[in-house]
């Protein structure tokens, strides 16, 4: 199942799944903003997928993804890589597609 492995990663690179294509829900990202604003400090890690062309997707994040990707551009957050898929996730949309 999930490697466990950390890693520091541009939240706007991440791929969004396939449900949330969309992106955040832009009430819970302002609701997030206004309790945290551009910190990250003590946020959980994102939990995220590797496909296999080596990308990422968000299981579970994708709000908080949002929130640094928009607010503080090119600030890393801690990712936990929980599983490895056997399919490509680079065709999804990333972060960035959906600010």
């Amino acid at each position: 199942m999930g490697s466990g492995e950390f890693l520091e990663v541009d939240p706007a690179e991440l791929h969004l799944p396939g449900g949330r294509r969309e992106g955040a829900n832009f009430l819970k990202l302002q609701r997030q903003f206004s309790r945290y604003g551009t910190s990250s400090e003590g946020m959980p890690p994102l939990k995220v997928s590797r496909g296999n062309d080596g990308k990422f997707v968000i299981n579970d994040g994708v709000t908080r993804a949002t929130r640094i990707a928009r607010y503080a551009p090119h600030t890393t957050v801690l990712v936990e890589v929980i599983d490895e898929l056997n399919v490509p996730v680079g065709n999804l949309p990333t972060v960035r597609e959906t600010l």
